[in-house]
């Protein structure tokens, strides 16, 4: 069941990553410049009124220092990289145990 739905959660980041950084190479091919839009501008972009409640949430109760040096630096990496990462996390966590080569053959 969980690795049913680490392989999901692995895809839907991986099919995240790819159209940022789509998006990204179109963009710099655009403005002949390297362009690499943060995570935390996307973000803000698709639905501010999260962003700014997962940050009161995260000081409030949790610790005022996760937010500030922790992920206000992670929001500020590319989107296709964090998204990217997240999906390789997903992936080895969803991944099959290889079999033995003595279970296989029998040795």
């Amino acid at each position: 069941m969980f690795k049913f739905l680490f392989k999901a959660l692995a895809l839907l980041f991986l099919t995240v990553a790819v159209i940022t950084g789509i998006l990204d190479i179109t963009r710099s091919i655009a403005d002949s410049t390297i362009i690499m839009t943060p995570l935390g501008q996307d973000w803000f972009n698709i639905s501010p009124s999260t962003l700014n409640f997962s940050q009161a949430i995260i000081q409030r109760f949790v610790h005022p220092a996760i937010w500030d040096p922790g992920i206000q630096t992670l929001l500020q990496w590319p989107t296709w990289l964090i998204t990217g990462i997240l999906a390789l996390l997903f992936a080895l966590m969803g991944r099959s145990k290889k079999q033995k080569w003595q279970d296989q053959y029998g040795a």
